[in-house]
């Protein structure tokens, strides 16, 4: 099952941001975030991280179904500056 991330537009420096690739500098690592759950769980969290300011919605993958029942996952894969 193929799984689309999106890029979302963060401008401050020490926030997350999207991943472009290999176009990394050396103080950026790359971080995968992984949401699984119920669709409205992982929905609401979704909205909760754009809400504090973490994340667009629309940089989360659309809602994959698991192998579980009424479950789905969502991924973003972003980089963060560290020191």
């Amino acid at each position: 099952m193929m799984i689309q991330s999106f890029l979302s537009s963060a401008s401050d420096p020490n926030t997350p941001e999207a991943s472009l690739g290999d176009s990394q500098t050396p103080d950026r690592e790359p971080i995968k975030h992984m949401l699984i759950g119920s669709p409205k769980a992982v929905k609401s969290t979704i909205h909760y991280l754009q809400l504090i300011g973490y994340a667009d919605a629309v940089a989360w993958s659309p809602l994959v179904p698991t192998p579980n029942p009424g479950e789905v996952m969502s991924i973003m894969s972003r980089s963060l500056k560290v020191q």
